[in-house]
Protein backbone atom coordinates (compact mmCIF):
# COMPACT_ATOMS: atom_id res chain seq x y z
CA UNK A 1 0.00 0.00 0.00
CA UNK A 2 3.02 1.99 0.56
CA UNK A 3 4.21 4.61 -2.28
CA UNK A 4 8.06 3.10 -3.72
CA UNK A 5 9.40 6.73 -3.55
CA UNK A 6 9.25 6.15 0.23
CA UNK A 7 12.25 3.44 -0.22
CA UNK A 8 14.62 5.59 -0.26
CA UNK A 9 13.95 7.78 2.33
CA UNK A 10 15.08 7.88 5.56
CA UNK A 11 13.84 9.73 8.59
CA UNK A 12 15.63 13.01 10.12
CA UNK A 13 18.65 11.43 12.05
CA UNK A 14 18.05 14.77 14.02
CA UNK A 15 14.76 14.33 15.02
CA UNK A 16 15.80 10.56 15.51
CA UNK A 17 18.63 11.56 17.93
CA UNK A 18 16.10 13.74 19.48
CA UNK A 19 13.72 10.64 20.14
CA UNK A 20 16.70 8.19 21.41
CA UNK A 21 17.66 10.92 23.74
CA UNK A 22 13.96 11.05 25.22
CA UNK A 23 13.62 7.76 25.71
CA UNK A 24 16.87 7.16 27.46
CA UNK A 25 15.89 10.15 29.66
CA UNK A 26 12.27 8.60 29.99
CA UNK A 27 14.20 5.47 31.90
CA UNK A 28 16.40 7.56 34.36
CA UNK A 29 19.55 8.22 32.28
CA UNK A 30 21.18 11.23 32.90
CA UNK A 31 22.04 12.63 28.85
CA UNK A 32 24.00 15.49 27.64
CA UNK A 33 22.25 16.58 24.48
CA UNK A 34 24.46 17.88 21.89
CA UNK A 35 22.34 17.04 19.04
CA UNK A 36 19.22 19.62 18.96
CA UNK A 37 19.54 22.28 16.77
CA UNK A 38 17.11 24.79 18.79
CA UNK A 39 18.38 27.91 21.01
CA UNK A 40 18.02 26.54 24.59
CA UNK A 41 16.05 29.80 25.64
CA UNK A 42 12.73 30.82 25.38
CA UNK A 43 11.11 32.96 23.05
CA UNK A 44 11.35 36.55 23.83
CA UNK A 45 8.47 37.81 25.84
CA UNK A 46 6.87 40.50 23.76
CA UNK A 47 6.58 37.78 21.06
CA UNK A 48 4.78 35.76 22.92
CA UNK A 49 2.81 39.06 24.66
CA UNK A 50 2.39 39.51 20.83
CA UNK A 51 0.94 35.71 20.12
CA UNK A 52 -1.47 36.13 23.08
CA UNK A 53 -2.92 39.33 21.97
CA UNK A 54 -3.67 38.02 19.08
CA UNK A 55 -5.60 34.94 20.33
CA UNK A 56 -7.44 37.40 22.40
CA UNK A 57 -8.14 39.64 19.01
CA UNK A 58 -9.71 36.49 17.52
CA UNK A 59 -6.99 35.72 15.39
CA UNK A 60 -8.03 32.11 15.02
CA UNK A 61 -9.07 31.42 11.76
CA UNK A 62 -7.86 30.39 8.25
CA UNK A 63 -5.46 33.15 6.47
CA UNK A 64 -4.31 33.07 3.05
CA UNK A 65 -2.59 29.93 1.96
CA UNK A 66 0.93 32.08 1.73
CA UNK A 67 0.58 33.97 4.77
CA UNK A 68 -1.33 37.18 5.99
CA UNK A 69 -0.54 40.53 4.03
CA UNK A 70 0.96 41.72 7.50
CA UNK A 71 3.04 38.90 7.82
CA UNK A 72 4.19 38.99 3.82
CA UNK A 73 4.83 42.86 4.32
CA UNK A 74 6.88 42.44 7.76
CA UNK A 75 9.10 39.60 5.57
CA UNK A 76 9.61 42.30 2.74
CA UNK A 77 10.78 45.09 5.05
CA UNK A 78 13.18 42.92 7.15
CA UNK A 79 14.52 41.81 3.51
CA UNK A 80 15.27 44.94 2.37
CA UNK A 81 16.23 46.43 5.97
CA UNK A 82 19.10 43.58 6.43
CA UNK A 83 19.68 41.80 3.42
CA UNK A 84 19.05 44.88 0.62
CA UNK A 85 16.76 42.81 -1.43
CA UNK A 86 13.51 44.26 -2.87
CA UNK A 87 10.77 42.11 -2.73
CA UNK A 88 6.87 42.92 -3.02
CA UNK A 89 4.72 40.88 -0.46
CA UNK A 90 3.62 38.67 -3.56
CA UNK A 91 6.73 37.48 -4.11
CA UNK A 92 6.84 36.03 -0.72
CA UNK A 93 5.23 32.66 0.60
CA UNK A 94 4.53 31.69 4.18
CA UNK A 95 4.84 28.71 5.42
CA UNK A 96 5.13 25.92 8.35
CA UNK A 97 8.49 26.11 8.81
CA UNK A 98 11.20 26.97 6.04
CA UNK A 99 11.43 23.64 5.32
CA UNK A 100 8.58 23.20 4.50
CA UNK A 101 8.96 26.07 2.08
CA UNK A 102 11.92 24.30 0.49
CA UNK A 103 9.91 20.94 0.02
CA UNK A 104 6.65 22.43 -1.30
CA UNK A 105 9.43 24.40 -3.75
CA UNK A 106 11.14 20.75 -4.96
CA UNK A 107 7.83 19.58 -4.97
CA UNK A 108 6.36 22.73 -7.80
CA UNK A 109 10.11 22.30 -9.99
CA UNK A 110 11.05 18.30 -10.04
CA UNK A 111 10.25 16.00 -12.74
CA UNK A 112 11.46 12.51 -13.01
CA UNK A 113 15.26 12.43 -13.26
CA UNK A 114 15.55 16.07 -12.61
CA UNK A 115 18.89 16.84 -10.68
CA UNK A 116 19.76 19.03 -7.62
CA UNK A 117 23.15 19.66 -6.69
CA UNK A 118 23.49 19.45 -2.52
CA UNK A 119 26.82 20.25 -1.32
CA UNK A 120 28.32 17.97 1.45
CA UNK A 121 28.21 18.56 4.12
CA UNK A 122 24.77 19.66 3.94
CA UNK A 123 21.68 19.92 5.89
CA UNK A 124 19.93 15.99 6.23
CA UNK A 125 17.16 16.54 4.82
CA UNK A 126 17.90 17.70 1.25
CA UNK A 127 18.50 14.71 -0.18
CA UNK A 128 15.78 12.88 1.14
CA UNK A 129 13.24 16.05 0.06
CA UNK A 130 14.81 15.98 -3.51
CA UNK A 131 14.25 11.60 -3.89
CA UNK A 132 10.71 11.94 -2.53
CA UNK A 133 9.94 14.21 -5.83
CA UNK A 134 11.69 12.55 -8.28
CA UNK A 135 14.57 14.04 -8.59
CA UNK A 136 18.18 13.17 -7.95
CA UNK A 137 20.54 14.66 -5.35
CA UNK A 138 23.84 14.90 -6.86
CA UNK A 139 25.81 15.23 -3.47
CA UNK A 140 29.18 17.47 -4.32
CA UNK A 141 31.55 16.30 -1.49
CA UNK A 142 34.31 18.74 -0.15
CA UNK A 143 36.65 18.71 3.13
CA UNK A 144 38.13 20.80 5.64
CA UNK A 145 40.79 21.74 3.63
CA UNK A 146 38.28 23.59 1.71
CA UNK A 147 36.60 24.65 4.52
CA UNK A 148 33.34 22.20 3.59
CA UNK A 149 32.43 24.89 1.05
CA UNK A 150 31.60 23.99 -2.50
CA UNK A 151 34.22 25.52 -4.99
CA UNK A 152 33.59 26.83 -8.47
CA UNK A 153 35.57 24.08 -10.19
CA UNK A 154 33.59 21.05 -8.26
CA UNK A 155 30.22 22.94 -9.33
CA UNK A 156 31.20 23.39 -12.72
CA UNK A 157 31.83 19.02 -12.50
CA UNK A 158 28.75 18.73 -11.13
CA UNK A 159 26.40 20.44 -13.66
CA UNK A 160 24.60 18.58 -16.32
CA UNK A 161 21.94 18.91 -18.54
CA UNK A 162 19.43 17.90 -16.02
CA UNK A 163 20.60 19.62 -13.15
CA UNK A 164 17.31 22.29 -11.71
CA UNK A 165 18.84 23.25 -9.23
CA UNK A 166 21.63 24.39 -6.51
CA UNK A 167 20.98 24.28 -2.85
CA UNK A 168 23.77 26.76 -1.24
CA UNK A 169 23.33 26.87 2.49
CA UNK A 170 25.10 29.40 4.32
CA UNK A 171 25.62 29.37 7.35
CA UNK A 172 25.90 26.12 7.18
CA UNK A 173 24.17 23.19 9.15
CA UNK A 174 26.38 21.36 9.92
CA UNK A 175 29.90 23.03 9.94
CA UNK A 176 29.12 26.62 9.85
CA UNK A 177 30.81 27.27 6.93
CA UNK A 178 29.99 30.92 5.92
CA UNK A 179 30.54 31.67 2.33
CA UNK A 180 32.67 34.99 1.71
CA UNK A 181 31.72 37.69 -1.11
CA UNK A 182 34.39 36.78 -3.31
CA UNK A 183 33.41 32.94 -2.89
CA UNK A 184 30.15 33.36 -3.87
CA UNK A 185 31.33 35.79 -6.44
CA UNK A 186 33.00 32.41 -8.29
CA UNK A 187 30.01 30.12 -7.57
CA UNK A 188 28.12 32.99 -9.96
CA UNK A 189 30.30 33.06 -12.65
CA UNK A 190 29.94 29.26 -13.38
CA UNK A 191 25.96 29.81 -12.88
CA UNK A 192 26.06 32.35 -15.50
CA UNK A 193 26.90 29.89 -17.63
CA UNK A 194 24.25 27.40 -17.00
CA UNK A 195 20.66 29.43 -17.11
CA UNK A 196 19.06 25.87 -16.61
CA UNK A 197 19.98 26.04 -12.94
CA UNK A 198 18.25 27.64 -10.64
CA UNK A 199 19.63 28.58 -6.71
CA UNK A 200 18.14 27.83 -3.65
CA UNK A 201 19.80 30.02 -0.70
CA UNK A 202 19.11 28.52 2.85
CA UNK A 203 20.06 31.51 5.07
CA UNK A 204 18.31 30.44 8.22
CA UNK A 205 21.44 30.71 10.51
CA UNK A 206 22.12 34.18 8.71
CA UNK A 207 22.33 36.23 11.89
CA UNK A 208 24.98 33.78 13.95
CA UNK A 209 28.12 34.94 12.62
CA UNK A 210 31.13 34.87 14.77
CA UNK A 211 34.45 36.47 14.89
CA UNK A 212 35.61 38.33 11.38
CA UNK A 213 33.19 36.31 9.65
CA UNK A 214 29.82 38.14 7.76
CA UNK A 215 26.73 36.74 6.67
CA UNK A 216 26.70 37.80 2.70
CA UNK A 217 22.99 37.35 1.20
CA UNK A 218 24.22 35.24 -2.36
CA UNK A 219 21.71 37.92 -4.04
CA UNK A 220 23.57 40.53 -2.65
CA UNK A 221 26.45 39.52 -5.01
CA UNK A 222 24.57 37.50 -7.55
CA UNK A 223 21.38 40.17 -8.34
CA UNK A 224 21.59 38.86 -12.11
CA UNK A 225 20.32 35.54 -11.19
CA UNK A 226 17.32 36.92 -9.04
CA UNK A 227 14.86 35.71 -11.45
CA UNK A 228 16.08 32.54 -10.83
CA UNK A 229 16.75 32.48 -6.88
CA UNK A 230 14.20 31.57 -4.27
CA UNK A 231 15.90 32.80 -0.70
CA UNK A 232 14.98 30.54 2.13
CA UNK A 233 14.52 31.84 5.84
CA UNK A 234 12.52 32.21 9.21
CA UNK A 235 12.03 33.12 12.59
CA UNK A 236 12.71 29.82 14.28
CA UNK A 237 16.52 29.70 14.85
CA UNK A 238 17.20 33.76 15.70
CA UNK A 239 14.25 34.20 17.69
CA UNK A 240 13.81 31.11 19.00
CA UNK A 241 10.56 30.42 17.55
CA UNK A 242 10.87 26.62 16.57
CA UNK A 243 8.02 25.50 17.64
CA UNK A 244 5.74 28.85 16.19
CA UNK A 245 6.33 26.86 12.66
CA UNK A 246 6.96 29.93 10.26
CA UNK A 247 9.46 30.18 7.62
CA UNK A 248 9.30 31.80 4.19
CA UNK A 249 10.47 31.42 0.89
CA UNK A 250 11.06 34.84 -1.28
CA UNK A 251 11.34 34.55 -5.26
CA UNK A 252 9.96 34.97 -8.99
CA UNK A 253 6.42 35.80 -8.93
CA UNK A 254 5.22 32.13 -10.73
CA UNK A 255 7.53 29.78 -8.07
CA UNK A 256 5.86 31.36 -5.56
CA UNK A 257 2.15 31.28 -7.53
CA UNK A 258 2.90 27.27 -7.79
CA UNK A 259 4.31 27.20 -4.01
CA UNK A 260 1.32 29.00 -2.79
CA UNK A 261 -1.07 26.08 -4.86
CA UNK A 262 0.66 23.34 -3.25
CA UNK A 263 0.42 25.06 0.62
CA UNK A 264 -3.18 25.40 -0.40
CA UNK A 265 -3.90 21.80 -1.22
CA UNK A 266 -1.74 20.46 1.89
CA UNK A 267 -1.86 22.61 4.77
CA UNK A 268 -4.40 25.38 3.69
CA UNK A 269 -2.45 28.19 5.48
CA UNK A 270 0.21 28.38 8.76
CA UNK A 271 -1.23 29.07 11.86
CA UNK A 272 -2.83 32.48 12.14
CA UNK A 273 -1.51 32.99 15.71
CA UNK A 274 2.03 32.17 15.13
CA UNK A 275 1.85 34.72 11.54
CA UNK A 276 1.14 37.81 13.80
CA UNK A 277 3.71 36.41 16.95
CA UNK A 278 6.51 36.25 13.96
CA UNK A 279 5.40 39.65 12.32
CA UNK A 280 6.07 40.98 15.89
CA UNK A 281 9.43 39.30 15.39
CA UNK A 282 10.18 40.76 12.48
CA UNK A 283 9.01 44.15 13.32
CA UNK A 284 10.07 44.82 16.64
CA UNK A 285 12.94 45.48 18.50
CA UNK A 286 16.09 43.39 17.05
CA UNK A 287 18.33 43.47 20.62
CA UNK A 288 17.45 40.04 21.41
CA UNK A 289 19.10 38.80 18.14
CA UNK A 290 22.43 40.54 18.96
CA UNK A 291 22.48 39.21 22.97
CA UNK A 292 21.92 35.78 21.11
CA UNK A 293 24.59 35.90 19.22
CA UNK A 294 26.93 36.83 21.47
CA UNK A 295 25.96 34.25 23.72
CA UNK A 296 26.55 31.85 21.17
CA UNK A 297 29.62 32.82 19.90
CA UNK A 298 30.93 32.24 23.84
CA UNK A 299 29.25 29.10 23.76
CA UNK A 300 31.33 28.10 20.36
CA UNK A 301 34.52 29.27 21.81
CA UNK A 302 34.41 26.57 24.94
CA UNK A 303 33.17 23.83 22.76
CA UNK A 304 35.86 24.15 20.41
CA UNK A 305 37.99 24.67 23.52
CA UNK A 306 36.76 21.76 25.01
CA UNK A 307 36.62 19.44 21.82
CA UNK A 308 40.47 20.14 21.10
CA UNK A 309 41.65 18.91 24.56
CA UNK A 310 40.18 15.43 23.72
CA UNK A 311 42.23 12.78 22.36
CA UNK A 312 41.19 11.81 19.05
CA UNK A 313 38.91 14.72 18.09
CA UNK A 314 39.72 17.86 16.03
CA UNK A 315 37.79 20.76 15.94
CA UNK A 316 37.99 24.11 13.81
CA UNK A 317 35.94 26.81 15.22
CA UNK A 318 33.08 27.33 12.79
CA UNK A 319 32.41 30.87 11.25
CA UNK A 320 28.78 30.68 11.99
CA UNK A 321 25.48 28.70 13.19
CA UNK A 322 25.42 26.71 16.43
CA UNK A 323 27.10 23.69 15.41
CA UNK A 324 30.65 21.86 15.67
CA UNK A 325 31.60 19.66 12.93
CA UNK A 326 34.94 17.93 14.38
CA UNK A 327 37.16 15.34 12.95
CA UNK A 328 36.58 12.19 14.92
CA UNK A 329 39.40 10.15 12.52
CA UNK A 330 41.70 9.55 15.95
CA UNK A 331 39.33 7.47 17.04
CA UNK A 332 38.87 5.26 13.97
CA UNK A 333 40.47 2.05 15.09
CA UNK A 334 40.53 2.41 18.84
CA UNK A 335 38.46 -0.50 20.58
CA UNK A 336 36.24 -0.14 23.84
CA UNK A 337 36.81 -1.94 27.37
CA UNK A 338 34.83 -4.83 25.95
CA UNK A 339 36.83 -5.36 22.77
CA UNK A 340 34.31 -3.62 20.45
CA UNK A 341 36.34 -2.08 17.56
CA UNK A 342 35.13 1.56 16.46
CA UNK A 343 35.19 1.30 13.23
CA UNK A 344 33.07 4.50 11.82
CA UNK A 345 31.31 7.52 13.28
CA UNK A 346 28.70 5.51 14.29
CA UNK A 347 30.16 3.80 16.10
CA UNK A 348 32.12 6.43 17.79
CA UNK A 349 28.78 8.39 18.52
CA UNK A 350 26.91 5.11 19.91
CA UNK A 351 29.89 4.43 22.36
CA UNK A 352 29.73 7.98 23.79
CA UNK A 353 25.82 7.91 23.87
CA UNK A 354 26.27 4.20 25.82
CA UNK A 355 29.46 4.74 27.99
CA UNK A 356 29.37 8.68 28.43
CA UNK A 357 26.02 9.54 28.24
CA UNK A 358 27.01 12.46 25.68
CA UNK A 359 24.60 12.58 22.60
CA UNK A 360 26.15 14.09 19.39
CA UNK A 361 24.86 12.92 15.60
CA UNK A 362 27.31 11.18 13.24
CA UNK A 363 28.50 12.77 9.89
CA UNK A 364 27.96 9.81 7.98
CA UNK A 365 24.26 11.45 8.17
CA UNK A 366 25.20 14.84 6.66
CA UNK A 367 26.68 12.92 4.23
CA UNK A 368 30.80 13.47 5.47
CA UNK A 369 32.01 10.21 7.48
CA UNK A 370 34.33 10.81 10.23
CA UNK A 371 32.56 13.14 11.80
CA UNK A 372 29.94 14.46 14.21
CA UNK A 373 27.57 17.39 14.41
CA UNK A 374 27.54 19.01 18.12
CA UNK A 375 25.08 21.94 18.97
CA UNK A 376 26.58 24.13 20.81
CA UNK A 377 23.01 26.17 22.02
CA UNK A 378 22.86 24.93 25.56
CA UNK A 379 24.95 26.27 28.73
CA UNK A 380 28.02 26.53 29.24
CA UNK A 381 27.89 24.26 32.36
CA UNK A 382 26.09 21.47 30.40
CA UNK A 383 29.12 21.82 27.15
CA UNK A 384 31.56 21.60 30.19
CA UNK A 385 29.48 18.46 31.86
CA UNK A 386 29.93 16.83 28.67
CA UNK A 387 33.72 17.54 28.14
CA UNK A 388 34.28 15.74 31.45
CA UNK A 389 32.30 12.97 30.38
CA UNK A 390 33.81 12.32 27.12
CA UNK A 391 37.59 12.75 28.81
CA UNK A 392 36.21 9.88 30.87
CA UNK A 393 34.72 8.01 28.39
CA UNK A 394 37.68 8.48 25.53
CA UNK A 395 40.38 7.10 28.60
CA UNK A 396 38.60 3.85 28.52
CA UNK A 397 39.72 3.23 24.70
CA UNK A 398 42.72 0.86 24.07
Amino acid sequence: MLAQRLDGVKPSPSMAAKTRVDAMRAAGRRIVDFTIGEPDFPTPPHIVEGGVAALLAGQTRYTASNGTPALRQAIADKLLRENALAYRPEHIAVGNGAKHIIYNAFAATLNEGDEVIVPAPYWVSYPDMVALHGGTPVVVPSSGAQSFKLTPPALEAAITARTRWLVLNTPNNPTGAVYTRDELTALGAVLNRHPQVWLMTDEIYEHFVYGGAAHVAPLNVLPGLAERTLVINGVSKAYAMTGWRIGYGAGPAALIKAITLLLSQSTSCPSSMSQAAAAIALDGPQHTVTEAAALFEARRDRMVQMLQALPGFSCAPPDGAFYVFPSVAGLLGRRTRAGQLLATDVDVVLYLLEHAGVAAIDGNSYGMPGHLRMSFATGIDVIEQGGRLLQAALADLS
